[in-house]
């Protein structure tokens, strides 16, 4: 069975992008094994603590390797991801390198209109960072608008419209992996060149 990984966007003990993963993790539990992720307990990234990366990073990294796909959910502040997404991500740049051309699908949610639209563009630019180099599939962004009103008492995402659109994305994220793990001819040559890469020798 696929094994993905869920990332919860977020380090609030309160949030409608954790309740959408765990929707998404119990409606599509016999396509995939989807465990969740939290970044709470990653520690705040500092280039000081290169040489001995925190435990509960090297965990997390070694989960994100092995697993087939990540889906991120993440929520939207000042148009842009949370601080919490963004050291994470910091932290997944170094060690391991897991996202180097790891399938990723992105979702969001937000009380207001725009579903986190923002952020999850702002996501997707980080994602392609020369440190980090994942596979992004394309047009599949999942807005979550009015997320507080989401979901029914038990969890369940009462917009029927919703739903539909978010079953065929992840049908078509599925696909996804299977099609880019077939591209393996340069990810031994993609994990070298992260390892490598360096913004200190780059010139402006």
């Amino acid at each position: 069975m696929t094994k993905l990984i869920a990332l919860v966007g977020t380090n609030s003990d309160k949030s409608t992008n954790r309740q959408l993963l765990q929707f998404i993790a119990s409606h599509f539990e016999k396509e995939a094994a989807i465990e969740l992720m939290e970044i709470k307990d990653i520690p705040l990234f500092h280039k000081g603590l290169l040489h001995s990366i925190p435990d509960t990073v090297k965990k997390k990294e070694e989960k994100i390797a092995a697993a087939d796909g990540v889906i991120i959910a993440t929520p939207e502040y000042d148009h842009s991801i949370t601080s919490a997404l963004q050291n994470a991500l910091e932290w997944f740049s170094v060690g391991q390198y897991p996202f180097v051309d790891k399938p990723v699908m992105i979702v969001g949610a937000s009380y207001g209109t725009l579903g986190s639209s923002r952020a999850q563009a702002q996501l997707r630019q980080i994602l392609d960072a020369p440190e980090l180099r994942a596979y992004i599939m394309p047009s599949s962004e999942y807005h979550l608008s009015h997320s507080l009103q989401a979901f029914d008492e038990q969890g369940e995402l009462k917009d029927r419209e919703q739903l539909v659109r978010l079953e065929a994305l992840f049908a078509d994220f599925l696909t996804f992996i299977k099609v880019t793990s077939q591209l393996t001819e340069t990810h031994k040559q993609h994990q070298k060149e992260v390892a490598d890469f360096s913004w200190d020798c780059l010139t402006q």
